[in-house]
């Protein structure tokens, strides 16, 4: 959704700045749990890649209210609002999952 239907409507001068740090973070959440979970049985290494991922979703966030507050006439506003609420939602379930895994580590 940010990549295909957000990202595309803001204006030009925003390419290489907010628009590139969107690209990135977007993308980064998903990645850094797909590299930590090879590492889950390592309890600090794991806990490291879930806060990073969702350090990414709380800037996802940022920048999404960034949009809002700076671009609404370039942007819909109810998509950056959807996308705000999914990230908002993912953080919550990482969350979960760290406390989680913390209590597995503490048990085993």
């Amino acid at each position: 959704m940010v990549l295909t239907r957000i990202i595309p409507t803001l204006p030009k001068e925003e390419k290489y700045d907010l628009a590139d740090q969107m690209r990135r973070a977007c993308k980064a959440g998903p990645s850094l749990i797909a590299e930590g979970f090879a590492k889950r049985y390592q309890r600090k290494n794991w806990q490291k890649y879930i806060d990073d991922a969702i350090g990414e979703s709380n800037e996802m966030i940022n920048h999404l209210s960034v949009c809002i507050d700076v671009y609404l006439r370039f942007i819909d506003k109810s998509l950056c609002q959807e996308a705000i609420a999914l990230y908002d939602t993912g953080s919550r379930q990482l969350y979960r999952l760290r406390e989680s895994w913390r209590n597995f580590h503490e048990e085993h």
